[in-house]
């Protein structure tokens, strides 16, 4: 194996090396399958109903994997997320 390659002796990282990581995050609030037909159909106003039932909680996902379960809630006019489950810190970094 060429040097510059060569695995580290270090055993892990010191948390404060990841802490200024930035990951893109999303909120779930549900999905749905539509054909083509139904895409070209949407129009302003148009509904579409999701796989979740109204006040399920939602997904936050990091970097595509779920971390975390909450509710959508309304603070000064934004929406925000409140945390209801979360997976542990190192359940967290093993999924990135």
């Amino acid at each position: 194996m060429p040097k510059d390659y060569a695995k580290s002796n270090r055993k892990s990282l010191d948390m404060e090396q990841l802490q200024d990581l930035r990951f893109p995050m999303v909120m779930e609030l549900g999905s749905t399958l539509v054909t083509v037909r139904d895409l070209l159909n949407w129009q302003k106003g148009s509904v579409i109903e999701l796989d979740r039932v109204a006040g399920e909680n939602v997904d936050l996902q990091i970097n595509g994997k779920v971390m975390a379960k909450g509710e959508v809630v309304v603070m000064n006019n934004h929406l925000g997320f409140r945390l209801v489950t979360l997976l542990s810190p190192e359940e967290r970094l093993k999924s990135l």
